[in-house]
């Protein structure tokens, strides 16, 4: 076992040596402890170390529980990249948002960290056969690394598991047991087939291994944001300090029963302990409105969070009713350090921004992860989340099996090619076919600002909130040509252009029978005088202000007009 680990109990703080088939404080009995590490030696050397060695997990092995990485076990875990959310900053007006993309760990999720460890600190202790409770990603992970460590997984996994996910973890070869009940009850089921049959059991925030995975994540994070923003500036008062790492202002996750956040804000609070980071972050812990116990208790006051027994959301990976102590130890921890707070979103606004994040920055997510950014766009309409802070988001999976609930209806178009007409005039016959496919059967939409990235933002927006036709003009003079030939169903105007101004343009198309009935929303940055808005009414659907696009009220009136 590792020499430069020891454990120490939440409860009465006796420390022992790690030992991973231990399970208990060997003085008090407790089951919460945490692994401690000699951190006043480790803070002179770790940067130097930890630059020496490739991007991955195990860059930082003295702050494991393990020695290092199996190579007959290790599938390259760690060492995610930082993405920055130019679009969706742009949209939100809030320009420093950075994804840390998880989806591209060895089986697509957050959890190859906690899997990783775990199963190496199995492995390096013996222990042969081991059994958890999931739903879905955790079980993924764990028998893919249970496969090539010799172990053999018995994965507990609720009945509201997709079947795909299911269908992976046997594949592993891992033995799936489907129960037909909550999660919180698949998780007894687990632990006493585990009793009964005296094997390990993976215990979630109680495994030192698997907070100590999660815990990469923020060490991976302040160094990748040093090297985008360069190291904090020391405060004046402060001035002979010398932080290594920057830490961003927010880290935001989605939240089940709380491992993740809990294992990052621990690696926080170590490299702020060392003096490496300036302070610690703000945390953002998401929910679905379905199963929020944690929202509903921190906005009691609670230490506590009262069980929910029965979730009502259609995002299984989430569906923990009961957080036990995790979130006690979290909101504590949330209070005495750097904040944040406990939000939820509904499984409708996940599901339309897992729409947004696909169409505008080029991430397909699952529902879980989609929780974590419709979070931030609530904080951010809110004012929680300043237009100025650096704010990091785990993405923490990518979405595997499309559910029919998050694309509905009419999502793929269909081409039928007769093998008659094919065989006797092929030509006519493809032509005909691409026809059902192409027609402009969409509503059209006119989107006019000579600001690039203004037209960029907008035609995104509408991409990713349904199927149309869009074209754009960069001045007055091409709007109006536009608007004579094409007419389209709805004209999106900005008014502060050069030469022919919005105001000018919005003249001439109502003074022109052909275009006069076509709808006008005016998008502007420009605070309108009295005189400029008299000007406007009577002759436009709606007036909106730059910024607001992510404002429901945009959407539902350019929805209203084209319906």
């Amino acid at each position: 076992m590792p020499s430069h680990v020891m454990v120490e109990c939440l409860d009465c703080g006796h420390r022992a040596p790690f030992v991973p088939a231990s399970v208990a404080c060997p003085s008090c009995g407790g089951q919460w402890r945490e692994a401690r590490y000699p951190y006043d030696t480790l803070k002179a050397t770790l940067p130097d170390l930890f630059r020496a060695r490739p991007f991955d997990l195990w860059r930082y092995r003295e702050v494991l529980p393990v020695q290092g990485p199996n190579p007959l076990i290790s599938m390259g875990e760690g060492g995610t990249p930082l993405i920055h959310a130019a679009n969706l900053g742009m949209m939100l007006g809030c320009p420093h948002i950075f994804i840390k993309d998880e989806r591209q760990g060895p089986t697509a999720s957050f959890k190859d960290r906690q899997a990783a460890i775990s199963i190496a600190a199995l492995k390096d202790a013996g222990i042969t056969e081991a059994v958890l409770a999931s739903t879905g990603n955790v079980a993924i992970a764990y028998s893919a690394y249970a496969a090539r460590a010799g172990i053999k997984l018995w994965t507990f996994l609720t009945s509201l598991v997709p079947a795909e996910k299911m269908r992976e973890v046997a594949i592993y070869g891992s033995q799936v047991v489907k129960v037909t009940a909550s999660y919180d009850q698949t998780k007894q089921v687990a632990a006493e087939f585990a009793r009964q049959r005296g094997l390990y059991l993976e215990r979630g925030s109680r495994s030192i291994p698997s907070v100590e995975g999660m815990k990469t994540i923020a060490y991976e994070l302040v160094e990748q944001l040093t090297d985008i923003f360069g190291p904090p500036i020391p405060a004046e008062n402060h001035a002979s300090s010398r932080y290594v790492w920057r830490a961003p202002d927010w880290y935001v996750q989605a939240v089940s029963g709380g491992l993740g956040p809990h294992g990052v804000q621990k690696g926080f609070e170590e490299l702020y302990q060392m003096g490496l980071i300036d302070r610690l972050p703000a945390m953002a812990n998401i929910q679905t409105d379905g199963c929020a116990p944690m929202v509903h208790a921190w906005r009691l006051g609670q230490d506590t969070a009262d069980p929910i027994r029965s979730p009502r959301t259609h995002i299984a990976t989430l569906s923990t009713g009961d957080p036990g102590r995790t979130y006690t130890l979290l909101r504590q921890r949330m209070l005495q350090g750097g904040g944040g707070v406990f939000e939820s979103v509904t499984d409708e606004e996940a599901f339309r921004t897992i729409h947004i994040l696909a169409k505008m920055e080029g991430l397909s997510v699952e529902p879980a992860a989609a929780v974590a950014f419709a979070g931030v766009v609530k904080m951010v309409r809110a004012g929680v989340i300043k237009p100025t802070d650096v704010v990091a988001v785990n993405c923490s999976g990518h979405t595997m099996a499309i559910e029919k609930m998050i694309l509905g209806e009419g999502w793929s178009r269909d081409v039928e090619v007769s093998a008659e007409v094919m065989r006797d005039k092929p030509e006519e016959g493809l032509l005909a076919a691409l026809s059902r496919v192409t027609s402009e059967r969409f509503p059209r939409v006119a989107i006019v600002d000579d600001t690039p990235d203004a037209r960029r933002l907008i035609r995104r927006i509408l991409q990713a909130q349904g199927d149309y036709v869009l074209s754009e003009a960069s001045n007055g003079h091409e709007a109006l040509e536009l608007a004579r030939r094409e007419h389209p169903d709805l004209i999106i105007l900005d008014l502060m252009m050069p030469e022919v101004d919005g105001f000018t343009v919005l003249d001439q198309l109502k003074g022109d029978p052909q275009t006069a009935s076509i709808p006008v929303i005016v998008v502007t940055a420009k605070e309108l005088t009295t005189e400029e808005k008299a000007r406007l009414q009577g002759r436009i659907h709606s007036l909106m202000q730059k910024g607001e696009f992510m404002n429901d009220e945009f959407l539902d009136e350019v929805m209203t007009l084209l319906k």
